[in-house]
């Protein structure tokens, strides 16, 4: 296995400082399934080359080692040890992982900078998809190059070749470049060399992150990257779609209900909600869907509250909240009581039980009518707290804000809205089902005809 990263510009050869990597000597790394080396075919002021060449011993994998089958013939011939495949993707991890940070001591500047920068994979099985590396490659803003050959020229029956040579050149951060390698040569392929665990969702997270959630094809990503585990592809997707929604927004941006009410409607809603969390009794909350935190914020206040998880499905907006919170700088007295953690809603998770009272203020209009029972059952049987808070706009309300358009909705990611007999309809199901009872009330300044801003559900568990 073989990639090339080539850097064209002026002083090239500092290539090697945001590698960590030195020009001059060839470096061999110690892999589980082999060995990685790294060398510079190429160096000068205007065009240095950088390689890593990974060298996998076939008999080992064979002999049960990573990547092996369960046994038989099909373990001594394959392509494992040959072609670019997941053990490429783990080695730049392993070898480049400091670059792929961004870091890069005494050249950050550079490491900061866009950078003329070519890569090459060689022998990169796409399956005979000819458009596969232009789908994944391409919306990155890269030129992309692919070369195949026949199977064999003596035989040209055969067909052709299910591997390629992919070259991806482009105007990026190293980093940038690294992760997505990271990330895509597993798409090629389908077939990871280990076992996967939900650990894998927050890697791809992770990686993805600044470009994966915009990507036009990150539902084939996603499919691809799990291929058989397609719950983890589902929860991933969950992820990259908040964060393609950013849902900060729906908290920061000056909303069509802001500017008529008013008071704001954002602070009437979470002191609403504060007052229902206290006059529960309850001493420990869940905040889910706590986007940045400001409902948090107002409970760690509250000397009632002994304990308080904050949970979102966004890794960056959870990001901001701590920065709301001012962790770093908070008595730890509020330290002890919060958490914070990234999860989703439509998913059963051991995490979300043992609450007095979870809180879903203005999230449940955000995801897809099809996903409601799943979040129901997350929430209401599994879960289960003695109390549950839910707000949601009053689509009836829609019509008193002017510069409203006739059946817009109030926020660009918002999946439904409900009037208030719909919500209604659906705490009655909920209750019903689950064996809770509910108290409906409104936010927000009243119309006489069309009720509230915004409509509050307050659950109790019977018995």
């Amino acid at each position: 296995m073989l990639l090339t990263i080539t850097y064209e510009g002026k002083n090239t050869q500092e290539l090697g400082f945001l590698l960590y990597k030195n020009p001059n000597k060839t470096q061999q790394f110690e892999l589980s399934y082999g060995k990685a080396y790294v060398f510079y075919p190429e160096v000068s002021d205007t065009r240095t080359t950088a390689a890593l060449l990974i060298d996998i011993d076939p008999i080992d994998l064979a002999r049960g080692k990573l990547g092996s089958s369960v046994g038989g013939l099909f373990d001594y011939v394959n392509d494992r040890p040959y072609a670019s495949t997941s053990f490429l993707s783990t080695a730049i991890s392993r070898v480049f992982g400091t670059a792929m940070s961004g870091k890069c001591e005494g050249r950050q500047a550079l490491a900061d900078a866009p950078l003329k920068l070519t890569a090459r994979i060689y022998s990169i099985r796409d399956g005979g998809e000819d458009d596969l590396a232009a789908q994944l490659f391409e919306p990155l803003g890269y030129t992309v190059r692919t070369e195949r050959t026949v199977l064999d020229e003596r035989f040209p029956e055969w067909g052709r070749s299910p591997y390629v040579n992919l070259t991806v050149s482009g105007t990026v951060k190293l980093s940038v470049l690294l992760n997505q390698l990271y990330v895509l040569i597993p798409v090629f392929d389908r077939q990871k060399h280990y076992y996967m665990s939900e650990d894998e969702i927050h890697k791809l997270i992770d990686h993805g992150e600044g470009w994966l959630s915009a990507h036009p094809q990150r539902e084939k990503i996603a499919h691809r990257y799990f291929n058989a585990k397609r719950s983890y592809a589902k929860k991933a997707l969950d992820v990259l779609l908040a964060d393609e929604a950013d849902e900060s927004d729906k908290a920061e941006e000056e909303t069509a209900e802001e500017k008529v009410v008013r008071s704001p409607l954002n602070a009437l809603r979470m002191e609403s909600v504060k007052s229902a969390v206290l006059l529960s009794g309850a001493t420990s909350v869940i905040d889910l869907g706590c986007g940045e935190c400001r409902l948090t914020a107002l409970l760690l206040n509250e000397p009632q509250i002994k304990k308080i998880t904050a949970c979102d499905v966004s890794v960056s907006v959870l990001e901001k909240g701590a920065q709301r919170l001012n962790i770093d700088r908070m008595p730890k007295y509020k330290q002890d009581k919060l958490t914070l953690m990234q999860a989703s809603l439509t998913y059963r998770d051991k995490r979300f039980e043992g609450f007095d009272c979870a809180c879903v203020i203005e999230v449940i209009e955000h995801i897809e009518p099809a996903r409601i029972p799943a979040f129901e059952r997350s929430v209401f049987e599994f879960a289960a707290p003695r109390t549950v808070i839910v707000t949601t706009p009053n689509k009836e309300y829609n019509t008193v804000y002017e510069k409203m358009q006739e059946d817009a909705m109030r926020h660009g990611d918002h999946r439904f809205e409900w009037t208030r007999a719909e919500f209604k309809k659906w705490t009655e199901h909920v209750c019903s089902v689950f064996g809770y009872s509910c108290e409906i009330s409104g936010i927000g300044e009243s119309d006489e005809r069309y009720g509230t801003p915004t409509q509050m559900g307050v659950f109790t568990k019977n018995g």
